[in-house]
């Protein structure tokens, strides 16, 4: 009696089988992302060219001869000329000066802020959704429009803030008329309109925090701030983290603030290096210098960004460890 043993013929059909469909999945994957690439790349190749060709542009011509003509300008030959002007400039630098120091002031400023305002609305229950909404209205209003009405405010002829000293005994304070008082009211505004911005991220990141980990805290004996600095600030660095991003990005490239509320004035105290190069190149037409400026800017935006990054991930890693 001949035994035909049928289990050995249907494994190896199935493992053949097996083998056979592997490929099939990985080259499905591999279709379905280049069709993929294929739907996306219209939209990537046009943010790509509005987002790249400004700045490959500015720093072409902050290299090059620019010759200012009835036509508009034509560039010409390879030079350094616009950084040796710009880099023996005082003004530029004073205007670098002020910009970092503006930037992290404010930016310190609005983290502290923002990060209590958030607390105090994570323990809200009844009301929540309305006192966000009010706080978002002046980080959703124009920075044009913000700039106007701040203006308003510290007219020192029928502003508001004048009216105000006035009844207190205080007389004559022109707020935008001095240095160091027009770089406060100007850092104010700043931060009265940006601090929203920074709480519903820090919000964000509050709401997406591990309650098991609170809770087993709480159980250790910790309470309040302990809680807050030992466990919720750690966890919170990634929230943190992209809304200083975001807010140096801002701040660095401050223009429609300062140029609408000072002008960069009184003289050149709270003039940034946004409205510094767009001096340069639309009043004075000096596109060489003024490119120069722009691609300088854009230079240690992306350096601080990049140690920012570096120093984030370094502790990151440190506390993991």
């Amino acid at each position: 009696m001949t035994v035909v043993d049928t289990h050995g013929p249907r494994e190896t059909a199935g493992a053949v089988g097996g083998n056979s469909r592997r490929p099939r999945r990985g080259g499905l994957r591999r279709s379905s992302a280049r069709l993929g690439w294929g739907f996306a790349s219209p939209a990537l190749l046009v943010v790509a060219a509005v987002m790249l060709f400004p700045i490959v542009f500015s720093i072409i011509m902050s290299f090059s001869n620019v010759n200012v003509t009835g036509n508009g300008f034509q560039l010409s030959g390879v030079t350094g000329k616009n950084y040796s002007i710009l880099f023996g400039s005082q003004r530029y630098w004073h205007d670098l000066e002020f910009t970092a120091l503006y930037t992290v002031v404010t930016v310190t400023i609005e983290m502290v802020l923002g990060t209590l305002v958030a607390l105090v609305l994570e323990r809200l229950t009844v009301g929540r959704g309305w006192l966000m909404a009010l706080l978002l209205l002046p980080w959703a209003l124009i920075t044009v429009v913000s700039a106007q009405l701040w203006a308003y405010i510290y007219n020192g002829v029928y502003g508001v803030l004048d009216a105000i000293l006035n009844s207190v005994g205080v007389h004559d304070l022109n707020v935008l008329g001095t240095p160091t008082q027009a770089a406060i009211a100007m850092g104010v505004a700043d931060v009265w309109k940006t601090t929203p911005f920074v709480a519903i991220m820090v919000l964000a990141g509050l709401v997406m925090l591990p309650g098991e980990v609170v809770e087993a805290a709480r159980v250790d004996g910790a309470r309040g701030w302990t809680i807050f600095w030992k466990i919720r600030l750690p966890l919170l660095r990634p929230a943190l983290a992209v809304a200083v991003m975001f807010r140096i990005l801002q701040a660095f490239g401050l223009f429609d603030l300062p140029y609408v509320l000072t002008n960069g004035g009184p003289g050149t105290s709270t003039e940034s290096l946004a409205v510094l190069g767009y001096k340069v190149l639309f009043n004075d037409l000096e596109f060489g210098p003024g490119a120069a400026v722009a691609a300088s800017t854009a230079i240690v935006v992306l350096v601080v960004c990049l140690v920012f990054l570096k120093v984030f991930r370094t502790q990151v890693g440190e506390q993991e460890d």
